[in-house]
């Protein structure tokens, strides 16, 4: 079976759109995702059973469905514009999942390093990529996830020792795609990581200090690591083009999201910062505490951390993770192809055979 494999982005992950060609002569788009809480459509809950309960998935599945989001993600409206059934979770076997337009590998909390006895996630990139290889699928969605790993680290190291891990984060992410296109992928689309600093656990975390927040008031530090990671990211993606038939876009997630946050009036948001689903009122209505949904006697009362009335309204929704208003409004500006390197029309005619865009309305 000759394996023919084109790649699209999406959200701050990356993911490839796969055409099978087989000596039958049929072709079946498929596509494979890897990452975190961003595009996990419930590997986590599936994999350790985590608990994801109400009001997760409010808004459009009415009820809890393995994804740390009221709605959808923007993985789901990706796979939506190319008229493909969302993504079942490989570590999801109840219900006899359908395999058939793809798979997702992606878990909350999984990082680019291998894990350890305190990763939230037993399933790293490393982990995922090794699923995917024994899955023996013909094509894949590669979701870049340094954030996790960023995360992680300034709670125990200073700005300084954050930015040296970076180098070792992109290394082993290197020798992932690698791995991967030593499987056949050829067509990466790679999302770069988000504004770590806009989250509202990290700015109730690490901005009490008001002189550590930017003029929208996110957490400097942590988006000047999001930042050179970025930057690094982007080298990486110019060094892989080297590699013989790779197609490589990189796409600006950061510059997005960040848009999204300084203009959300602009876009018919009213919070750009506090969570939807959370405790403790505006500004950040965030209280590490307590999680979305969850019921707990704090300073000697029961209260309930609960979603806001309008997540329409709200870009975050529990602190950690976009509403699907917001995710929404993402995907529809990585589908312009203005936030690619190199620009969307480079890449037009895998874009058109996959259906992803209309020529006449490009």
């Amino acid at each position: 079976m000759a394996l023919k494999a084109y790649i699209f982005h999406i959200l701050a992950l990356t993911f490839l759109v796969l055409h099978i060609v087989s000596s039958a002569n049929f072709s079946i788009p498929a596509i494979f995702n890897f990452g975190d809480s961003n595009s996990d459509t419930g590997g986590l809950a599936a994999g350790i059973a985590f608990p994801i309960g109400q009001p997760n998935g409010q808004t459009y599945f009415l009820k809890p469905s393995g994804r740390f989001c009221d709605g959808r993600l923007i993985i789901d409206f990706l796979v939506n514009a190319l008229d493909l059934s969302f993504l079942n979770p490989y570590l999801d076997s109840i219900g006899i999942p359908n395999f058939q337009n793809g798979c997702n590998f992606a878990t909350g909390g999984s990082t680019i390093l291998p894990a350890n006895a305190a990763s939230t996630s037993p399933f790293s990139f490393g982990i995922q990529v090794a699923q995917f290889v024994r899955f023996k699928t013909r094509v894949l969605e590669l979701l870049v996830k340094g954030q996790n790993d960023l995360d992680g680290a300034f709670y125990s190291k200073s700005e300084d020792e954050v930015l040296a891990l970076i180098p070792i984060i992109l290394t082993e992410f290197e020798a992932g795609v690698k791995k991967l296109y030593n499987e056949g992928a050829r067509n990466f689309w790679i999302h770069n990581t988000g504004p770590l600093g806009c989250l509202p656990r990290i700015i109730a975390q690490f901005g009490k200090d008001s002189s550590k927040l930017d003029q929208f008031g996110c957490v400097t530090s942590h988006n000047n690591a999001a930042n050179q990671f970025n930057m690094q990211l982007h080298d990486l993606c110019t060094k892989f083009r080297v590699l013989p038939g790779a197609n490589v876009t990189y796409v600006d997630i950061f510059s997005i999201k960040l848009n999204l946050i300084s203009n959300y009036s602009l876009y018919g948001f009213k919070q750009p910062l506090a969570a939807c689903c959370g405790y403790g009122g505006l500004p950040l209505n965030f209280d590490n505490r307590i999680a979305c949904g969850q019921t707990k006697i704090l300073n000697g009362s029961s209260v309930t951390a609960i979603p806001c009335n309008n997540t329409a309204e709200y870009v975050n929704w529990d602190g950690n993770h976009y509403t699907e208003a917001a995710n929404e409004y993402i995907s529809s500006h990585v589908l312009t192809g203005n936030y690619s390197d190199p620009p969307l029309l480079v890449n037009a005619q895998y874009l058109i055979e996959s259906k992803l865009f209309d020529p006449k309305t490009m």
